[in-house]
C-alpha cells in the first residue's frame, strides 16, 4: 500500500472515530433529555395528589451550578410533598408567577453584577420596570456570587428586591453564597428539608441537570509546558498538556469525558473554598487535556497561586489533580450545525480552540475567528495551527487584531464594527456567537458592538435562543 493510500485510510479512520464519538454523545444527550423530562414530569405531581399550585424553582445560571442546585432543591421539595416546576428565569412570565404559591430562586451573578446570559431576557423584561402585583406569592432567594468582584451577588439581590417590590412575601432572608461556600448551601437546603441534601441525592440531581459540579478530581500527568509568547510586553502565557495517570499495574487510566467548551478545575491544597477554573483547549480525540494559562504576578512579585503552580512549579512528569466540569452554557449543543462566529482575546483562545478542533475534525468549515492580543511579533498564540486552519479553509474568515501594533489602540470590538454588514449576514444565516476571554474590556466591548450591529432586542433574543454564549472571566 502506498503512502497516499495509507494517509487516506488514516484520515477515514479518524473521521469514522469522530462520527462514532458524535453518535455516542448524541445518544447520551438524548438519554439525558429523556431523564430530564421524566424527572420534570415526576416533580410536577404532588406525592399526595394535592391539587395546590406548584412550587416554582427558578434558576439563573452561567456555568450550570445554579441549574444543578435548582434540581437538587426541587427533589427535596418534592420529597416533602410539593408539586414542583423547574424553570430558567428566562422562561418564566408574570402569569406563571401569579399562579404559584411559592417560588424558590437560585440566581448566579455574572462578572461585575450582571445577569448571567441565561437570565438576560428576564432582566431586560422585568428588572427596572414597574413591578406587577404578586401579593399572593411567597418566595426565597439563593444568590450565588464571588467576593472577588465588587458587586457581590448583585443580580440575586436585584431579583430579591424586584419580588419584594411586587408585594411577594419572603419565606426567609436571602442566603448569599461566596464561590460555592458549603455552609451557606447547607443553610439553604436545611430550610426545605431540615438537614443537608444526601450526597447520593445530590449526585442524581446533578446528573439530571446535565452538570457534574461535584465531579471528583482525577490525576493527570504533565507531559508538556510551552511558553507561547516569549518577548511579550504582557504576562507569560503557557500551553500545558496532560495525559491520564497510569494505574497501579502500569496501564493508562481511562480519561474522564468532556466536550468542547468544558472547564478544568484546579483546587489548591489548603484552599478548598476557592478553586480555579480554566477553559479546556483540546478535545478528547487529541488524547490530551490541554490548557492555555497566563501567569499572574502580584504587585509584591509573588506568583498567583493557581497560575503559578501550573506555569512554574511542576516539571514534566509531575502529577496534578484536576476535575473536569461540564459547561452547558458554552458547549455547542444545538449550535453544532450552525455557522460559528468565535470571538476572544488572550487565553480565551483556549475555549475557542476546542470548538475549532472539534469543527475541523468534523469537516465543518463555516467558522469565523476574531481574536485579539497585543503585538503580532510576540503574541500570535498558536500561530502555526491558526494559519493551517486558514489554509485548509477550516476558517472561512480570520481576523487577528493586535492592539499595540499601531498608534491608536484597536481591539476585537472595533474589528466587529468595521465588519458590521458581514456580522449581520452571518447572523441572518443562523450563526451562533461564542465569546471567550477577558470580562473587563473585551467582553463588554464585544457586547456593546454586537448591540450596535444587531440591536439590543435581537441580541437578547440570540442569548435566549442559546446562540450567544460567553465564557469570560
Amino acid at each position: 500500500m502506498n503512502d497516499q493510500a495509507t494517509r487516506a485510510l488514516a484520515a477515514l479512520a479518524t473521521v469514522l472515530l469522530y462520527a462514532a464519538m458524535c453518535v455516542a454523545i448524541g445518544l447520551r444527550e438524548r438519554r439525558r433529555r429523556a431523564v430530564h423530562a421524566r424527572a420534570a414530569a415526576g416533580l410536577a405531581r404532588a406525592p399526595e395528589g394535592r391539587g395546590s399550585p406548584a412550587t416554582l424553582v427558578l434558576y439563573a445560571t452561567q456555568t450550570g451550578q445554579a441549574q444543578a442546585l435548582a434540581w437538587r432543591t426541587a427533589e427535596v421539595l418534592h420529597a416533602s410533598g410539593d408539586a414542583v416546576r423547574v424553570l430558567s428565569l428566562d422562561d418564566v412570565d408574570i402569569a406563571t408567577l401569579a399562579q404559584a404559591r411559592r417560588a424558590c430562586v437560585i440566581a448566579s451573578t455574572y462578572g461585575e453584577g450582571d445577569a448571567p446570559d441565561g437570565a438576560s431576557a428576564f432582566a431586560a423584561r422585568f428588572l427596572g420596570a414597574r413591578a406587577p402585583n404578586l401579593s399572593t406569592l411567597r418566595y426565597a432567594v439563593l444568590a450565588l456570587g464571588d467576593r472577588q468582584y465588587a458587586n457581590f451577588c448583585a443580580f440575586g439581590r436585584a431579583v430579591d428586591a424586584w419580588l419584594a417590590g411586587a408585594g411577594a412575601a419572603r419565606e426567609f432572608e436571602r442566603i448569599e453564597v461566596d464561590n460555592g461556600e458549603p455552609a451557606a448551601l447547607a443553610r439553604w437546603q436545611a430550610q426545605w428539608s431540615g438537614d443537608a441534601l444526601a450526597p447520593a441525592d445530590a449526585a442524581d440531581a446533578a446528573d439530571v441537570a446535565g452538570t457534574a459540579n461535584a465531579a471528583e478530581p482525577t490525576q493527570w500527568r504533565l507531559t508538556q509546558r510551552t511558553h507561547l509568547n516569549p518577548g511579550s510586553a504582557g504576562a507569560p502565557i503557557f500551553h500545558l498538556a496532560f495525559e491520564p495517570a497510569r494505574t497501579a499495574d502500569g496501564a493508562e487510566a481511562r480519561a474522564p469525558r468532556w466536550q468542547a467548551g468544558d472547564i478544568a478545575r484546579l483546587t489548591l491544597a489548603g484552599d478548598p473554598g476557592r478553586p480555579r477554573d480554566y477553559s479546556i483547549a483540546s478535545i478528547p480525540a487529541d488524547g490530551q487535556l490541554q490548557l492555555l494559562v497566563r501567569q499572574e504576578r502580584h504587585p509584591d512579585g509573588t506568583l498567583g497561586a493557581g497560575s503559578g503552580l501550573l506555569t512554574s512549579a511542576p516539571a514534566p512528569g509531575a502529577m496534578l489533580a484536576l476535575a473536569l466540569r461540564p459547561h452547558p452554557g458554552f458547549r455547542l449543543g444545538d449550535n453544532a450545525q450552525r455557522p460559528l462566529i468565535l470571538i476572544g482575546n488572550g487565553t480565551g483562545l483556549a475555549g475557542l480552540r476546542s470548538h475549532l478542533r472539534a469543527r475541523a475534525l468534523a469537516g465543518q468549515h463555516d467558522n469565523w475567528l476574531v481574536f485579539g492580543e497585543r503585538n503580532h511579533a510576540h503574541d500570535f498564540l498558536c500561530r502555526d495551527e491558526i494559519e493551517a486552519w486558514q489554509a485548509q479553509r477550516v476558517l472561512a474568515r480570520l481576523d487577528m487584531v493586535f492592539s499595540r501594533d499601531q498608534a491608536q489602540r484597536r481591539y476585537v470590538q472595533h474589528c466587529l464594527l468595521d465588519a458590521s454588514d458581514t456580522v449581520r449576514e452571518w447572523l441572518a444565516r443562523g450563526a451562533a456567537v461564542y465569546v471567550c476571554g477577558s470580562l473587563h474590556g473585551m467582553a463588554g466591548g464585544v457586547d456593546a458592538a454586537l448591540q450596535q450591529i444587531a440591536g439590543a432586542p435581537a441580541l437578547r433574543a440570540l442569548a435566549a435562543a442559546g446562540r450567544y454564549r460567553r465564557d469570560v472571566y
